[in-house]
């Protein structure tokens, strides 16, 4: 229903991550102006904004994970702290001049299709409405975090938070601490505390796999380098490229290298770890990579500390401060920290988006799991467009690079568009249901249907949320705009 404050825009983007930011950037470069981006925070940056916890960094290096088009030669360390990617997003957003183009503080609580008008009635969490011909959600699939319903929770007197909110006003100091997860935050988080809290109890549903993270600070010589010779630096990146492209072998089971790396995995921990007994509580019980394979140099060595203990089970309710393991156990602490991750197999929250005649994609997705077209165009949602859409996430290399590939693909949806005259635009059911066939062939196939349980899996079992091959391949049959596959394109 169309009330009042009614602004009205070409395109609407959702988000100030790396999505919304590079979309907006080369929309701009293209030579369209005509596009508003919604900000529900009162900065850029995603979720490198919104994750601040104690050791926050990327798994990529630095200058791969950043836009091919906005490299940078100032990165001081080979994988980038939180701090340092915030920054360069900033950067981006004050350098190519975006900000008068966002309206922050304007959550988007409803994406209503319009039949009548054939446009995109965006509500805002103030009432605001905004008009739109084109919506593109580059919100991610890293920003609803998993808190899992735990019996009791609220009876707990102490300080309870998730590590994408952390709470910076809580001295952890001195205090008695239980983590439940142990994932790709909790590993970076878990050490840091380690050294201030009193008695750390890290819960552990199951161990992941392990290697060490190869950092190092980039001398003042590379940064030169890098600076003078663009090309130097081009040439680096894409050499960070096919290092992290040839990972997809190591998620493979049967082949050589995945061997190997879980032989390597497993020694890294034992030589890490003192204990005989904690060792065999972080060794995982299936093949390396059915889980996000993590990287770290301190998190194994923390439960050598006399103050840490690693619980091998859930939890599985709280009674006033004690804190009740699966196993039975009981722990009384001061404070509870969930590293527990993000809902990013499904990632669409119910009466959100509604497309023609008032569907609402949740139910569908509900029903059938999160599916889209080459990630980006979903069926029956006309004129909407998705960045890391399902299907389109990565384990082995930078989003970065499927990020990019996304944005040429809707801005060749636009050129046709405008050069067609159409309007109206959407994807074909039986193309979507031909590409996710085949998708879904693959990643049955694959170590991620081999039967552990991840954050890759829908309550379904179905994985909606990987791209099951090289970055190479999702590049190349993005560069081609098969405008028979849209409703408006034959």
């Amino acid at each position: 229903m169309i009330e009042k404050n009614i602004s009205e825009v070409e395109i609407a983007i959702i988000g100030t991550g790396f999505s919304g930011m590079g979309m907006a950037i080369r929309l701009q470069q293209s030579g369209r102006s005509n596009f508003l981006i919604l900000e529900k925070a009162s900065d850029v940056g995603g979720c490198w904004r919104d994750n601040t916890y104690p050791g926050c960094c990327c798994d990529i290096p630095s200058h791969l994970y950043s836009f091919s088009f906005e490299q940078s030669a100032e990165w001081s360390r080979k994988y980038p702290p939180q701090q340092e990617i915030y920054h360069y997003l900033q950067r981006c957003a004050e350098k190519h001049n975006l900000i008068p183009k966002i309206r922050f503080g304007s959550e988007v609580v409803e994406t209503r299709y319009c039949d009548d008008r054939k446009r995109w009635l965006l509500t805002l969490q103030s009432g605001d409405q905004i008009l739109a011909n084109f919506v593109i959600a580059g919100k991610g699939p890293l920003h609803i975090p998993n808190l899992p319903q735990v019996p009791g929770l609220e009876s707990f007197k102490g300080r309870v938070f998730h590590s994408s909110q952390w709470d910076h006003s809580y001295d952890l100091d001195g205090k008695r601490v239980a983590v439940i997860g142990t994932g790709a935050s909790a590993i970076q988080f878990i050490p840091k505390i380690a050294e201030t809290v009193k008695q750390l109890h890290v819960l552990q549903r199951s161990p992941g796999w392990m290697l060490p993270r190869p950092d190092r600070e980039i001398g003042a010589w590379q940064k030169r380098l890098f600076k003078r010779f663009p090309s130097v630096l081009n040439l680096y990146r894409k050499a960070l490229f096919w290092t992290h492209e040839m990972r997809v072998h190591v998620f493979k089971e049967g082949n050589r290298l995945h061997d190997r790396t879980m032989n390597m995995a497993e020694q890294y921990m034992r030589s890490s770890v003192d204990d005989p007994d904690i060792q065999e509580k972080l060794l995982p019980d299936f093949s390396l990579g059915c889980k996000r394979l993590l990287i770290s140099n301190d998190y194994y060595p923390t439960f050598n500390r006399s103050n840490v203990e690693l619980i091998a089970s859930g939890i599985d309710r709280v009674e006033g401060n004690k804190v009740i393991a699966s196993d039975g156990s009981e722990r009384e602490v001061d404070a509870i920290i969930f590293g527990t991750g993000f809902e990013a197999a499904d990632p669409l929250a119910p009466d959100t988006l509604f497309g023609p005649k008032g569907v609402d994609l949740f139910d569908r997705w509900n029903q059938e799991g999160a599916q889209a077209y080459k990630g980006v165009s979903v069926a029956g949602i006309p004129n909407f467009f998705f960045l890391v859409g399902p299907n389109s996430g990565l384990g082995h290399n930078s989003m970065i690079l499927m990020i990019e590939a996304q944005i040429q693909y809707i801005l060749d949806c636009f050129d046709h568009l405008e050069s067609q005259g159409i309007s109206q635009w959407d994807v074909q059911r039986h193309a979507q249901d031909s590409y996710n066939r085949e998708i879904q062939g693959d990643v049955t196939e694959s170590i991620w249907s081999s039967g552990c349980r991840s954050w890759y899996i829908n309550k379904m079992g179905r994985n909606t949320t990987v791209w099951p091959g090289f970055v190479y391949e999702y590049q190349r049959q993005m560069e081609k705009l098969d405008v028979t596959a849209y409703a408006n394109g034959e």
